[in-house]
């Protein structure tokens, strides 16, 4: 490689490592500010939940948190234009300036949207806001792993149909997440493994999937819509565990992918050890946002795993 091109992958890998960490910041302030003015975990916990949406927020102060958020963006979004010119300008790299453009991109979408978010009624603004959240998260990683030097991996029997039913259903997952903190809908289903004796969505539910309406309360427990997002996140969340466990234990005799197969099958276990335990604690605020945070670290690593396959195919 010539050393002038070494150089330039150098400083972009740093530039999205660094990009990466504050994305993370940013969803997990970003996670606390909505959760905590929902009234998540609050002392009069769950009277208080959602009171911003009768137009009667519990008091709250969020000052710091604020301050550290808006910082933390502003200077995400700056990272993010000097990442996409480092990766377009001449000689361009366009495995690299894919995922730059895309993330700058999401960053000025994410800041127009910002015009709306103010009012918390508005579910599709909340929920494009979670969903993008993430999205930093996984195409500032995807640059980093782009600007990797390419090492020679020894072949091996990939699971590829395996890792895109596990990519398939983790994003459905990630969507049905998303729509639940969207809606406000964390009391519509307090309970284990079942939604007040159901284990299936009523007919009358699928409404809940039409994010487009305005909000005017937080659905009560066992309310069809709220339980219907509930129950098709658990069940998409056990489909997750179920594909991408056994395609990560498939990687475990590989060693130039072991670490990344590890790490999948923690993440897993963690991700759904938090799920059952926030459910059960009654949404204790920092389980809720640990739980999105994780989300965010599973669709990071499952972008490595593609990437190394990806490799070994273009091998």
């Amino acid at each position: 490689m010539i050393p002038d091109q070494a150089r330039r992958l150098q400083r972009i890998r740093k530039t999205a490592l660094l990009l990466t960490a504050l994305a993370l910041l940013v969803v997990l302030l970003s996670a606390y500010l909505r959760l905590e003015g929902a009234g998540l975990g609050c002392v009069d916990w769950p009277e208080c939940y959602a009171q911003l949406l009768d137009g009667e927020p519990p008091p709250q102060q969020f000052g710091a948190p604020r301050l550290l958020h808006r910082a933390a963006a502003s200077a995400s979004l700056l990272l993010a234009c000097c990442l996409a010119w480092l990766c377009l300008r001449r000689p361009s790299l366009p495995s690299a300036a894919r995922p730059a453009c895309a993330l700058l991109l999401l960053m000025l979408a994410l800041a127009v949207l910002g015009l709306w978010s103010a009012d918390p009624r508005l579910a599709l603004v909340n929920f494009l806001n979670i969903v993008g959240g993430l999205g930093l998260v996984t195409f500032s990683w995807r640059v980093v792993l782009a600007s990797r030097p390419q090492t020679a991996l020894p072949a091996s029997p990939a699971p590829t149909l395996l890792l895109r039913l596990g990519c398939a259903a983790l994003s459905l997952s990630v969507l049905l997440g998303a729509l639940i903190g969207a809606r406000y809908a964390a009391l519509a289903c307090p309970s284990l493994p079942d939604c007040a004796g159901h284990w299936w969505p009523e007919p009358g539910g699928w409404v809940a999937l039409r994010p487009f309406a305005p909000l005017l309360a937080a659905p009560p427990a066992g309310e069809p819509a709220g339980m219907t997002l509930h129950l098709l996140h658990r069940w998409s969340a056990l489909c997750t565990l179920l594909v991408l466990a056994g395609a990560a234990l498939q990687l475990l005799a590989d060693d130039g992918r072991r670490r990344a197969a590890v790490t999948l099958l923690a993440l897993l276990l963690m991700q759904v050890t938090l799920g059952i335990v926030t459910v059960f604690s009654g949404f204790k605020l920092w389980l809720a946002i640990g739980h999105g945070v994780g989300a965010a670290a599973l669709l990071a690593t499952l972008a490595t795993l593609a990437t190394l396959l990806r490799r070994q195919c273009d091998d």
